[in-house]
Order: C-alpha cells, then structure tokens, then sequence
C-alpha cells in the first residue's frame, strides 16, 4: 500500500522531513501515518496534514512544484515550445514514452527494459545532435534534475524569463542619485527638468567624485526620469504632489449600511453659485448635506453664505427628523402621498407626515463626520448626544472613508449647480468674466431651488450602487430604496419639542451675577434670575448652562432648575435691523473703549444699529453693506412666503423642515467653530460676584418678556414646536 506523491511515492519504510526532524514510515492506515524518528520517538499525523507542512520533503525526492502557469504564457512562443519540446524529450528518457499514458511501445533505444539511464541519455544526445542541436549526454541529464526539481518552468530559458527594468542598462549611480533627488524635491515648491539634472550632478559628483559618474544626456535623463517618476507622485505641480501624498495608502474597505439611519455622512464644500444677498450685493455660498449611505438619501441640506458653522451641522440633525413641507407652487407629484413609499403606512404612524413632500424621514443611528473644527466642536457633539447619536470622525487627510458624499457633491456640482444662474465653476479657472452680474436668486431661492431638486431629481432617479435585496439587476431610487428597507427595519416618528430645539444650540457656561450674564461685551438679564443670582449652579466649576444662537444674539436661554428660561440682551430694542455676531464682532474692532464697560456696551449697542442702517441705505462701506446684505439674507430666510393671518411656519419655505429658520448663518465663524468669547472684559464672570458699581438701575431692566417683546422675523422654538 503507498500514497504517490508525483515521481515519488510514500509507503513504509520511507523516510521523511517533517518539523525539522527525519522520520521513518512505519504504518499507513487509511489517512494516517505513523512515524518513528531516530530517537524512537513516535508520531501519528494525517496524511493531508503532513503534505501540507512547509517542511515536508521525501528524503532523497525533491517536494514537487505546480508549475508557475501565469509565468509561462507571458514567454515567448519560442520559448515557451522549446520547453515544451524538451519536456517530451524528457519523459521519453525516464518512461521511454514521449506522452505518459498514451499507449503504445517504447523505441528499442529508450525502452527502459532494455537500456540504463546513461544509454538512454546517450541517445537521446545522439538524437538531438543528428537532428541540428548540439546536445551532450551532460546536458540531457541536467535536463532531467530540472525538470525533476521544478517541472517544465525549470526547462525555460531564464533569459527569456527575466522582466525587463524600467531603467534598461541605466548606471545604477545615477539611479540612486536620480531617486534620491526626486525624494528630496517631494514637499518642495515645483521646479523644472533642468534643476533636476544639475542637481543629480551635484549629487553624483559629492558622491563618486567628480568627473567619476556622468550625467546622462538631456533625452536619456528625461526618459529615465519619467520611468522613475510617473505613477508615484515624484512628479507634478505642488499641488498635484500633495494630493497624491494626501491620499492614504490603500486597501480601501467598501463602506456598508443595511438599515436606513445607520451611517450618516455629514460634510460641507462650496457651492459653486453665486448669489444676490441684499441691494445687489453678491457672495458666494456653502452647502453642507447629511446623506444616508443605506438608501443615498439626502436627508437635509443647508445653504449658507461661506463659513459652516457648528450651529449648522446640528441644523442638519434637525432636519432629517422633521419632515419636508410641500411648498406652494410644487406639483402634486412631489407630494409623499403620490411616492413609491408607503405613505398609508406610514402617516397612520406620524401624522407629521401628511402633506409632507417625498423626502425621507431618517433618524441616525452613526454620523460620520471629518476633522473639521464644525464637526468636532462642543456644540455639534452635544447635539448629537441630547439626539442619542454616536460621532465617528473620519480619518484625517482619508476621502476615501466618506466617499459617497464626497460623490454626492460632485453629482450636485454637475445636475444642479452648472443649471442654476451665477454659476461660478469648480475653480477660478473654469469661471465666466461677469458671472457676479448673472447672480439673480437670493439666498432663500437657491435654498428652494436645491430642495426642489432634491425631491424631482436625486430621490427619484435610480442609482446604480442602490440594488433591492430580492432583485440584485434592479436599480432602485433612494426612496424605493427606503420604501423597501423601510418595511424590515420600521419606522419610529421622533419629534422635536421646544428645549430640544435648544438643546442644539452651542453651549456656553458663565455664572450669575447681581448684573445678570454677560459675555462677548453684551449684557443678558431678566427678572427670572432674581432666585439665582451670586449662586453656583450646583455644577463642578459653579457656572450656569447658557445656549445662545450666533445668528441671533438678542437673546440667551439659561437652564434653570424650573427648566430653560429665555433672557434677553438689555440692549435689544437699541438695534432696529437683524444682526449676528460676526455683525457684533465687526462693530466691537470699530468702536474704541474709552469708558466704562456699561457705558461701552450701550455705545456699541447704538453703533451697531447706526452701521446697520447706514450699509442697508447703501450709504456705507462696501465692508458694511455686504454686513447688512447678509443680515438682510438671513431675515428672508426667515420670512414666511406666504403673509398668512396667523403665521404659519410650516408653510415658510425655510422653516418647513425645522431649525433652518431658527439658525440663519450670516457671517464666518472663528478656527473652533463656535464664538470667541472675550476674557479680559468679562473676567469678573468666573465666580458670582458683588453688584457692580456702574451696571444700570434696576427700574431700567426688562421685567417680563412682554416688555422686551418686539416683533421679530427670527425663528421662535416655541411656535415652531407647536406646530408638530
């Protein structure tokens, strides 16, 4: 009984290598062997087991080898048939048969029965050479070892096998000296082919000597350069070398979600529009978007003048709970009710959703966000846990880990952004000379424009990545994708009341004193803080929880232990106009002190209303009317489309889909993400502290909101969680 192993064949007796030690076969049974070593040590293994150690060898038979197919067919046709020839020359000396297993008989000369190893080889020389190749009886049996050892591979002329150099017969100094240039010049400013040259001279001469290693001429050098050079990003302007070097090394994991809400990628780029913010002052926009990787659904988008802020990405965690509101002047067909998704369904269980537009409604379970500081602020990460949704911040300098929004982009770019009026391309050196005078929609109307397109365009129209689990040939829409998915996974309605429209507003901790709050040069106070006042909060550090809105600094919400009660500036009705903070910090750099701080305070508080209504008369600066163009934008934004006896916004085309009218970003934002808050003059907030001197009469201060009260086109968190 034996088991063949190729030309070899293991049966008792055999001896072989196996963990480094000789064994002895003394048994074979069934599939198991049983080994003796020299020191009569046993051992029992499978046979498969055995013939699968890397170690295994039949002693005095070399370990057979598949021959290395792939390499074979990339050889010439030359080559490749004379090792096949010699391959049957071969066989016919060991079997006396040039094909095994064809059938037939040996010739008399190679007939193993009659004729040794060395006769055999003798005329199988004497053959070869009557035939015009030269051949010796040597040469034939060193055929023979080959073959044994490595199959018809080890027939081939390795000369024909060697892979040719993309250097050729280049000095390998110069390589040397070529790469080592190439690898110094990687983070450098570009330069051209001739420094590269001179440079590997200097190299070659610091090196070898000089006169000892010549630089090739200026055609060999270039074309070794490039061989060098090409596909590793050696080569290139800056720029294109540092994106290169940017990416990160793959392999790259597909990213996989099954269930809507499970991963979220929230990201922002520029738009590539211009618009019209107010009095014909024109600026250029952001466009942040949370897309749902299971269906590709885009469930909230933001347009805002440049500079996200972290108050914008928790506007987008707002909208994707909130359901879009048809807008007037939609057709029908838009309407959820008219949509592959299950609207029946649905709507019996959250009523928001009648005359909702066909947008899904998705509450994330995962946001994946990247190393921006609007992304990872405070503000953004409290957002998300007051919602019970994890961050998971991507790689920094890694695209590849938010691809799909990153394609998002680029299909908005090129179905939506290209169409639109004031159009400004993807880089200067795709834009028009005059597109500033092409700009013709406001702000609010690209907002409308964009969410119009969402819902006739990107939801309907079939992706190809998007299959339908039973019909894997099927492309679905995105929200075919969430009517399909929708029914395994469910659907839970997740309301937002007024304190969670708070609650996502950026935090802000100071403590209360006899003056009220005050930080960033303004002044907050409201009889509701009498209780409060000089006392710790109870907190760690003794301060109070304060949520302010950038967009909006008339007012301050405190987290009292009754709940979050609303304070207002004590300088509110001073400032006719709608401003923001970036509009406050334009004023405070304007405004020298030269008083006290109440003083200071009530003085910025008239130069602010003053810059305001000067720029929106068109009687300021250039400076100061883009501030007032902006702030102008942001009261549109918030402005309901249609005047309506009672206000209804539901119906505002920006307040629809939550707190898009609550957050109406005007300005840039500073390198953290949220408002800078100034030290000095606020130092005596750090613990609650006596009355202040020159603080205003206590008669002077609002005592109720009715007093404060004015009308106002910011967004109210109250009315608008009434509405749901």
């Amino acid at each position: 009984m034996g088991v063949c192993v190729t030309a070899a064949v293991l049966e008792v007796g055999t001896q072989v290598r196996f963990e480094d030690r000789t064994w002895t076969v003394v048994m074979l049974e069934g599939a198991r062997v049983r080994l003796v070593d020299s020191d009569k040590a046993t051992a029992t293994v499978l046979v498969n087991y055995l013939f699968a150690a890397p170690d295994f060898e039949l002693v005095g038979a070399p370990r057979p080898q598949v021959p290395p197919f792939g390499l074979l067919e990339e050889l010439p046709v030359q080559a490749r048939e004379r090792a096949e020839a010699w391959e049957r020359h071969v066989r016919e000396v060991e079997t006396g048969l040039p094909v095994p297993g064809q059938g037939g008989a040996p010739r008399a000369e190679f007939d193993p029965a009659q004729r040794t190893v060395a006769e055999r080889e003798e005329a199988k020389a004497a053959e070869l050479t009557a035939a015009g190749q030269p051949t010796s009886a040597v040469t034939v049996r060193r055929m023979r070892a080959r073959y044994r050892e490595k199959g018809l591979w080890g027939l081939v002329d390795q000369r024909t096998a060697r892979r040719r150099s993309v250097v050729g017969r280049a000095d390998e100094r110069v390589v040397a000296a070529i790469t080592q240039v190439l690898e110094a010049q990687r983070e450098r400013s570009s330069g051209t082919l001739s420094r590269l040259r001179r440079m590997v001279g200097w190299v070659l001469e610091e090196t070898h000597g000089s006169g000892a290693v010549e630089v090739p001429p200026v055609t060999t050098f270039n074309r070794l350069v490039h061989a060098l050079a090409d596909g590793h990003g050696l080569l290139g302007s800056a720029a294109q070398q540092r994106r290169r070097t940017s990416r990160p090394a793959p392999p790259f994991t597909p990213t996989v979600a099954l269930r809507p809400g499970e991963l979220v990628m929230l990201d922002s780029t520029p738009l590539d529009v211009l618009v019209v913010l107010a009095d014909g002052v024109t600026g250029s926009v952001e466009l942040s978007i949370a897309l749902d990787v299971a269906t590709r659904s885009i469930c909230a988008a933001v347009v805002r003048p440049v500079g996200t802020r972290s108050v914008d990405a928790a506007v987008l965690l707002a909208q994707m709970v909130t359901p879009m509101r048809m807008r007037p002047g939609w057709e029908t067909a838009l309407a959820m009710s008219r949509s592959v998704i299950p609207y029946e369904r649905l709507v019996s269980l959250d009523a928001r959703l009648e005359g909702a537009a066909a947008r899904p409604v998705i509450m994330p379970e995962t946001v994946v966000v990247d190393q921006g500081a609007v992304f990872v602020s405070h503000s953004f990460i409290a957002a998300c846990e007051s919602l019970g949704v994890s961050v998971q911040p991507a790689p920094p300098a890694n695209g590849p880990a938010k691809g799909h929004v990153e394609r998002t982009f680029r299909t908005i770019g090129d179905r939506f952004s290209q169409y639109v009026a004031g159009y400004s391309g993807s880089d200067v050196t795709r834009r028009g000379t005059r597109v500033e005078d092409e700009a013709c929609w406001t702000l609010a109307q690209v907002q409308d424009l964009l969410d119009e397109w969402l819902v006739t365009d990107w939801q309907h129209r079939p992706h190809a990545s998007l299959r339908h689990p039973l019909a894997p040939k099927l492309a679905l829409s995105p929200n075919e994708m969430w009517g399909a998915l929708v029914g395994v996974t469910g659907y839970i309605p997740v309301p937002l009341s007024a304190d969670d429209y708070i609650e996502l507003m950026p935090i802000k901790r100071v403590a209360i004193n006899d003056y009220g709050i005050r930080f960033d040069y303004r002044t907050y106070d409201h009889k509701v803080l009498n209780p409060h006042r000089g006392d710790p909060s109870g907190a760690p550090d003794g301060r109070w929880e304060v949520h302010h809105n950038s967009y909006d600094p008339n007012q301050i919400w405190v987290r009292l232990p009754t709940g979050w009660e609303e304070v207002p500036w004590i300088h509110r009705g001073c400032v006719s106009l709608p401003f923001t903070d970036f509009t406050w910090q334009h004023v405070r750099a304007a405004v020298e002190r030269r008083c006290d701080r109440v003083e200071h305070e009530r003085q910025l508080a008239q130069a602010l209303d003053r810059l305001l209504r000067r720029a929106s008369n068109g009687d300021g600066t250039r400076r100061e009317q883009t501030v007032a163009a902006r702030a102008s934008a942001a009261a549109s934004l918030a402005r309901p489309a249609v005047p309506q006896a009672v206000p209804d916004l539901v119906a505002a085309p920006t307040l629809s889909y939550g707190l898009v009218g609550a957050f109406t970003p005007l300005e840039e934002e500073d390198q953290q993400g949220e408002t800078g808050f100034e030290d000095s003059w606020d130092e005596d907030d750090d613990l609650p502290g006596p009355t202040d001197a020159d603080e205003p009469a206590r008669d002077e201060r609002p005592d109720s909101p009715a007093q404060v009260q004015r009308p106002s086109r910011i967004y109210d968190a109250y009315q608008e969680a009434a509405q749901w």
